[in-house]
């Protein structure tokens, strides 16, 4: 596990100025890149808070926050105090830099979402997008997300949908069984010196993880990838496969 931690860490490490540039690609000189926030309005249309539609007044941390976009996001839709961490130096370099452009005010911290260095009961939201695949120990990060959380707090899980990741980009086909060894190795870039370890997991295995931890799931979202974040359509024809797992749920 820490070996596969390790691994994470310096691929992202390596990816991360090519990331963030392919982010900000669409971003005119001077402008601000998208922030996007599972609490702004024009997310909770489509993917709502169990709740509430702003985390307006709240305390909110976000685990493996990458380039920082969704903390910004959210302390500019009005969050009292955001938190961050992120296993990758380099990626909280540049989150750290978007946080200054913008404006706002959060706090972003280098770790391991399975041993945060926060206090117990400190937040009243927490979210996760698109990270907690990479994370080998499961019930320890869920285990961290509920330590940090308040009585009646809400956690976002967004994870790559387990059965999305089993297609071919390329052919559209099942390229892998739903039902196989969670974890495998993604090769980003040949020149790289490190890999992605990721870790597929059932949807039910998900769940289970959730309650086990002391959650109360609520609401389960798997967004039609046929329709971008703003709307629109997209450009794919014929069937489609889910992208995106979106798990809401609640401090018992």
């Amino acid at each position: 596990m820490a070996d596969d931690h390790r691994e994470n860490r310096r691929l992202w490490n390596e990816w991360s100025d090519t990331f963030q540039g392919l982010w900000n690609a669409d971003t005119a000189d001077g402008e601000l890149p998208p922030t996007p926030t599972p609490f702004s309005a024009d997310a909770s249309a489509r993917d709502p808070l169990p709740d509430a539609a702003s985390p307006e007044g709240l305390d909110v941390v976000e685990l493996g926050c990458g380039g920082g976009q969704g903390t910004v996001g959210t302390a500019l839709a009005g969050a009292e105090r955001v938190v961050s961490v992120d296993l990758s130096e380099e990626q909280l370099r540049h989150a750290r830099r978007l946080r200054d452009f913008a404006g706002v005010d959060a706090a972003f911290l280098q770790t391991d979402v399975t041993r945060l260095p926060l206090p117990d009961d400190a937040f009243d939201a927490a979210f996760s997008e698109w990270a907690f695949q990479m994370v080998a120990d499961l019930d320890a990060a869920l285990a961290e997300a509920r330590r940090v959380l308040r009585p009646g707090g809400s956690f976002l899980l967004s994870v790559p949908h387990p059965f999305g990741e089993l297609m071919d980009d390329e052919t559209g086909e099942l390229a892998r069984d739903y039902h196989a060894d969670p974890r495998r190795r993604v090769t980003i870039d040949e020149a790289y010196d490190a890999e992605m370890v990721v870790f597929d997991r059932t949807v039910s295995e998900l769940h289970q993880a959730l309650t086990d931890a002391g959650f109360a799931v609520d609401r389960i979202v798997e967004p039609d990838p046929r329709e971008s974040p703003a709307g629109g359509e997209t450009d794919a024809d014929g069937p489609v496969a889910p992208r995106d797992l979106r798990i809401w749920a609640t401090v018992e």
